[in-house]
């Protein structure tokens, strides 16, 4: 039975920067996180380049940003530590093709999520330093914090290469904002394992189940969709928030008392003893690569349920309902999620920019 004792917090005096001077970085990809890692790291003074295929839309994005672009074979010859940035199911192809081929002794191969190495889709020669550094944040949350001059938390672990390759994974984390917030060690095993189990059952897989069940109950009762939609989705955001801000137990202190008892009383009705044992078993077939191969599998079979499922999900009522709303909600953020990752930033300076300019003419 794990003790379950605090982990300890490296923060900006345990990492030393200075571990990378005179070392090529090279961020293989250039999407949420590749983006946010290369820029931050150039910000921090590390020389880093940026490897892609051959035609990739990203190409221009990362010149725009005044990177040297490469190839990805001749990237990883160039680099003394190289960030696989890519998804996990193009991860193993990646490194059989160019990556592998052109590892020498003393590289460091740096991935941000343990499932490729953890499940040995990827097996890397034994003197290279395999480490992990993995941001608690997406890509353009990572950026926008170090910007402000604060930091996303980070993981750090080390597959192997030992205490040498542990402070190039501080040095990174560092040299991302990480330091700043906090950095944890953890295991590739351990990472890969919860990561998969809470977007599985809780954060994506669980969330969405529950909002468009309860959705579906109140519609089917015969309730308005947007009545449905404003209770069993809009607001979530409200509650999240406030139990990101102060736990369940600061949220159950912001709410009225009547939603504290229903809360508190039938909370526990709806997740019973047997959705924690279909957690369990979720959680059994992680650990023992079950997933992994089954998503390998329907991977490399042109992804024909996965595509099926999520097309039938994106033609749910709640899906129209709630478009419809949030064109109602100024507030309400909305955004284009199609497209290049990092592109995004670009656009956004180029509207900042704009203002300036118009200012600058009429001042003349």
């Amino acid at each position: 039975m794990a003790t379950n004792r605090p982990a300890k917090v490296y923060t900006e005096k345990d990492a030393d920067l200075g571990v990378l001077k005179g070392k090529t970085l090279a961020v293989i990809g250039f999407g949420s996180q590749g983006h946010a890692h290369a820029l931050t790291l150039k910000d921090s003074g590390c020389k880093v380049i940026v490897g892609l295929y051959r035609g990739s839309k990203s190409v221009e994005t990362a010149k725009q940003y005044g990177f040297e672009v490469y190839e990805t074979a001749e990237a990883v010859k160039k680099a003394d530590v190289i960030m696989i940035a890519a998804p996990d199911m193009k991860q193993a192809g990646i490194y059989e093709k160019d990556i592998a081929p052109n590892l020498s002794k003393g590289k460091t191969l740096l991935f941000t999520h343990g499932l490729a190495i953890h499940f040995q889709l990827i097996k890397a020669p034994k003197d290279v330093n395999v480490i992990m550094v993995a941001p608690k944040g997406p890509g353009h949350e990572v950026r926008r914090e170090f910007k402000l001059g604060k930091g996303v938390p980070c993981l750090i672990a080390v597959y192997q290469g030992g205490a040498a390759a542990k402070k190039i994974a501080l040095a990174w984390a560092k040299g991302i904002g990480g330091a700043r917030a906090g950095v944890i060690e953890t295991s590739f095993k351990e990472e890969t394992e919860t990561d998969l189990f809470g977007e599985q059952a809780v954060l994506c897989g669980g969330v969405s189940a529950l909002i468009m069940s309860g959705f579906e109950t109140l519609v089917e009762a015969g309730y308005k969709p947007e009545m449905a939609y404003f209770e069993c989705c809009h607001e979530l955001k409200l509650i999240v928030d406030l139990i990101v801000e102060s736990g369940i137990s600061g949220m159950r202190f912001s709410i009225s008392e009547t939603a504290k008892y229903g809360d508190i009383t039938r909370g526990p009705r709806v997740v019973t003893k047997d959705t924690k044992k279909a957690m369990k078993q979720i959680l059994k077939e992680i650990q023992s690569g079950k997933f992994t191969k089954e998503w390998v599998k329907e991977y490399k079979a042109g992804l024909p349920k996965y595509k099926k499922l999520l097309s039938d999900g994106e033609k749910h009522l709640i899906e129209k309902t709630g478009s419809r709303l949030r064109g109602l909600m100024p507030w309400v953020q909305k955004k284009n999620i199609h497209g290049a990752q990092a592109a995004y930033e670009l656009a956004s300076a180029s509207k900042a920019k704009k203002p300036a300019k118009k200012a600058a003419a009429k001042k003349a």
